[in-house]
């Protein structure tokens, strides 16, 4: 196998390892996708379904309703199925949310179409990080796993360039394109080519190693290993034998303490996915368009300076590639917790100072100076900076690898629920809160960024170089 890399800890095929890799992380481009692909739809979509603030929330984060069920059984169902059939799955989720969101009629069945490819983007989310952990070296795991956080935002990157190529195309996201239909419903159905894309590269891969030899396959979990590993393939083997159950299927039991009450690790995994959504980066990129009009951007402006953030996130995450294997998990988490509570706590004080004026509609809206607009811009980019290169990628690296074998696909898939569970908490909750004023939002934001840092120094483990069958 050509791109073969031999180092002091293992042997393995570069290329093949790489392959396998970002063939899973596809789905987290379709996370990213999906969740970010309304952003420049909410503003024509609220005019013409004639919906308020609070459906308008609910519309926008429904997916994430559907991502929260599907984060929950997708890891108990790749236990009994496998990562790649899951995968399958998920792509066709992702098919049926693109083509009914494009043609939905009202509110009503926007929603159902969004929870439909919410079930997609939680399913991805879970068997992403679990199926790259399961097939890399300890050694070069974190970068590997933080591939799903690169397609995750290049996924957001795309969605975004693609809502503003649409609306420039027409004039505006509100005008007919082709066919009869908005530009805003255009948004949507180009999400169709990516999610046949990824279904199609899922049946290309082979299945985890770690389910293979669950289901007592191991003549082919010894194929799968032998493509990435050039030594220890019989060692990998017994050690995973040695850390799975094979009598029973894994259920919530094995996830509560003999005295009752979730395992500490678990609780930790949900905290790290609850504080990854409260710091509010995504109400960046599913506001940040409707955002900038809000304080005098144009439409156009607005969605330039949206794609703008969304390469940034990309570079930064390059960075935490660069460095999570090689500093570790729980120092990138604190630097960028602290750097997130210097950047929202400006853009808190930003907003708070700026005055408010009545629009159009008679709603009174903040409107920012020339010199308040260039530092909230800067300060929302710094954001996106230390969270792009610590809480984005980090986490989705410690969930798919800090469970020990026995308790992994439904302990990701609970933290991941959670995840959805607190996306949905502060996505539905911005318009609302964003009506009380911009300085609260981003207020509530700084406190759960500075909470976090707290956290991560008292409670997170540190998982670089460990192999997954060392998980306690």
């Amino acid at each position: 196998m050509s791109g073969t890399t031999q180092t002091h800890e293992q042997g393995f095929h570069a290329a093949r390892v790489i392959q396998l890799a970002v063939t899973a992380a596809l789905g987290g481009f379709l996370f990213g996708f999906d969740t970010a692909v309304i952003n420049g739809a909410v503003t024509p979509m609220q005019e013409d379904f004639g919906m308020g603030a609070g459906v308008t929330g609910f519309v926008v984060s429904s997916a994430l309703l559907g991502c929260m069920v599907g984060a929950y059984f997708a890891g108990r169902l790749s236990d009994k199925i496998g990562r790649v059939r899951v995968m399958v799955i998920a792509s066709a989720l992702f098919t049926l949310s693109a083509v009914g969101s494009t043609f939905a009629f009202g509110p009503v069945d926007m929603i159902v179409w969004r929870v439909i490819g919410g079930l997609g983007v939680g399913a991805a989310s879970v068997i992403a990080p679990a199926y790259i952990a399961e097939i890399s070296p300890a050694h070069i795991r974190g970068r590997l796993g933080s591939l799903q956080q690169m397609a995750i935002v290049t996924g957001i990157f795309v969605a975004l360039l693609s809502d503003y190529a649409i609306a420039a195309a027409a004039g505006g996201a509100e005008n007919e394109l082709w066919f009869g239909l908005a530009a805003w419903r255009w948004m949507f159905f180009t999400e169709v080519v990516p999610a046949v894309v990824y279904g199609a590269l899922a049946l290309s891969i082979p299945e985890s190693p770690r389910f293979l030899v669950h289901q007592g396959r191991d003549k082919e979990a010894r194929e799968v290993l032998s493509s990435v590993l050039t030594e220890g393939v019989d060692e990998r083997i017994s050690e995973i034998r040695r850390t799975i159950i094979r009598d029973r299927a894994t259920s919530l039991r094995d996830l509560v303490k003999p005295t009752g009450g979730l395992l500490p690790i678990v609780w930790i995994g949900i905290a790290l996915s609850v504080f990854q959504q409260f710091v509010g980066i995504n109400v960046i990129f599913y506001y940040s368009s409707t955002l900038w009009q809000a304080v005098g951007f144009t439409e156009d402006d607005a969605l330039q300076q949206t794609v703008i953030t969304s390469v940034t996130n990309i570079v930064v995450t390059v960075v935490a590639i660069l460095l999570i294997d090689r500093i570790g998990r729980r120092r990138l988490l604190t630097i960028g917790s602290a750097g997130m509570f210097v950047a929202l706590g400006t853009m808190t004080i930003v907003f708070s100072q700026a005055p408010l004026v009545a629009n159009d509609a008679g709603e009174l809206e903040p409107v920012l100076s020339d010199t308040g607009g260039i530092v909230a811009l800067v300060a929302a980019n710094l954001f996106v900076v230390f969270f792009g290169m610590s809480w984005g990628p980090a986490v989705w690296v410690l969930l798919g690898e800090m469970f020990n074998n026995k308790i992994r696909g439904t302990a990701l898939g609970i933290a991941a629920a959670a995840q959805w569970l607190a996306n949905f908490a502060i996505s539905s909750s911005f318009p609302s809160m964003a009506e009380i004023g911009l300085w609260f939002a981003y207020g509530f934001y700084t406190i759960a960024a500075l909470a976090s840092l707290f956290f991560v120094l008292r409670f997170v483990p540190e998982t670089r170089d460990k192999e997954l069958e060392d998980m306690e």
